[in-house]
């Protein structure tokens, strides 16, 4: 199957299940990639998480942090909730800055999140970026607004009637009237910035190579493996990488590292249209739709590009 074919029913099997994508499958070694819309902007979710965990690295590297530095969490003091990590403890804990970062990154803890958006907030995490020439992702807020949606005020039998609302209520120009939707006040980046981002970390040039060493082992050692992880984990592949999950959007970035020394980048974030929050079928679609592009590349039919 030729290139434009490949695209065109991949994109047509997302829509058929319900699913808008804008992905990105580059090729780290040789460059080149292949995507659909890659340069849509969408808000981010809890992949806002990587460049925080970027950003208390390079400044732990800078000596302005110690790792070793222990914080007090106190219940009631970092309010995020969540299903996993410190948003579950009953008591006060005692917890270091590397611990904090394994507990964000690796379980996707929004309460050991915002306490390292303590110490360097959201305007920083996007200056320390573009101190690195990473453009297009930008950091606006903590990850405790992503938890005060509608999905919050509804009962939990009704949930479906917040993602309608999230399904719903969007504008053409990306603005919306749930906040952390719209791409004017959420944290925001696109499949080839996050792309550019993993590239940064494999291919350190941009990033310095301690910082990038520490966040690719922390991102080989997420837990949360129920979406793309699939199609890309093998006795033969090494898959690392991070979820985002927020009402209707489902994303996930991550390199893939094959036993032959091939090595792909690969980022998709995706708006859901169907209001259900558990949805298996999208993510093995997100999977399916992964795999086939990174399928396409390894034949290395010559040089490729995006289609828009």
């Amino acid at each position: 199957m030729n290139t434009e074919a490949l695209l065109r029913e991949v994109r047509e099997q997302l829509t058929d299940g319900g699913l808008r994508a804008c992905l990105l499958v580059r090729d780290l070694g040789t460059g080149e990639e292949l995507g659909i819309e890659p340069d849509t902007e969408l808000p981010s979710a809890s992949l806002v998480k990587v460049p925080l965990a970027l950003a208390t690295l390079e400044r732990v590297r800078r000596g302005e942090l110690d790792g070793a530095t222990v914080l007090d969490v106190a219940p009631g003091r970092v309010t995020t909730p969540g299903p996993t990590g410190l948003s579950r403890f009953r008591h006060p804990a005692r917890i270091a800055i590397d611990d904090l970062l394994y507990l964000s990154t690796c379980l996707s803890d929004g309460t050991a999140a915002d306490a390292l958006f303590d110490l360097t907030p959201p305007e920083q995490v996007t200056g320390i970026l573009r101190d690195a020439g990473l453009r297009g992702i930008t950091v606006r807020h903590r990850t405790e607004e992503l938890f005060d949606t509608p999905v919050e005020r509804f009962d939990p039998d009704q949930v479906h009637l917040a993602h309608a609302l999230a399904i719903d209520a969007g504008t053409s120009g990306r603005g919306h009237r749930v906040a952390q939707l719209d791409t004017t006040r959420a944290n925001t980046g696109s499949a080839r910035s996050f792309t550019d981002l993993l590239q940064a970390l494999w291919t350190p040039s941009k990033v310095h190579p301690e910082v990038a060493g520490r966040l690719r082992d922390l991102l080989a050692h997420n837990v949360l493996r129920h979406r793309l992880a699939p199609d890309f984990s093998s006795d033969a592949s090494r898959w690392s990488s991070k979820t985002g999950t927020l009402l209707n959007l489902r994303h996930e970035i991550g390199v893939v590292e094959h036993a032959g020394g091939e090595t792909f980048a690969i980022a998709v974030l995706t708006e859901s249209s169907v209001p259900a929050a558990a949805q298996p079928g999208a993510d093995a679609l997100m999977a399916e739709a992964a795999r086939r592009l990174r399928d396409h590349l390894r034949q290395g039919p010559g040089p490729l590009g995006g289609l828009r």
